[in-house]
């Protein structure tokens, strides 16, 4: 199962992968014009808060892949993954704020799931998931609000 540096580098590059649709569709004009709620994070926090977010993802996948290799926690890691790259073009690329409300509650589900999954299997895999899980619930209530606060236009609705 564990084949030293040949994993961790399939391991770092799926999150790469993943993290790099954040840099191919980013907020942009459509997103600074849009009302947020006045807790809405700076725009600098962002990239900080993913980078340590994608580093724990990374290290967690690979602390469940090095004891339990194909398995269905890591089906669900990978799962978790997709999700996580899927949103930025759903609300970023197609500006489509309900779609990415949706797709994110299957983020968060797939994020609970590994956080449960893993704990036998590596409790550190599992607790490096919390700090993720509780940033996509931040997440999921602020892409809800800023649906809520523009209808229209957050629903891929041109004006």
């Amino acid at each position: 199962m564990f084949n030293g540096w040949l994993d961790v580098i399939a391991i770092v590059g799926l999150t790469v992968a993943a993290a790099t649709t954040g840099s191919i569709f980013r907020p942009g004009p459509f997103y600074d014009s849009l009302k947020k709620p006045s807790w809405n994070p700076p725009d600098w926090l962002f990239p900080i808060a993913w980078t340590i977010l994608y580093a724990m993802i990374a290290f967690a996948g690979w602390l469940v892949w090095r004891e339990a290799g194909v398995s269905v926690v890591m089906a669900v890691w990978l799962a978790q993954l997709g999700c996580n790259a899927l949103w930025s073009y759903l609300a970023f690329g197609l500006q489509r704020f309900d779609w990415a409300f949706w797709e994110v509650g299957l983020l968060w589900l797939a994020t609970a799931l590994f956080t449960v999954l893993a704990w036998p299997i590596s409790q550190l895999a599992s607790v490096l998931f919390m700090p993720y899980l509780a940033w996509v619930t931040f997440a999921a209530v602020l892409n809800l609000t800023i649906w809520r606060l523009n209808p229209e236009r957050a629903a891929g609705v041109r004006s």
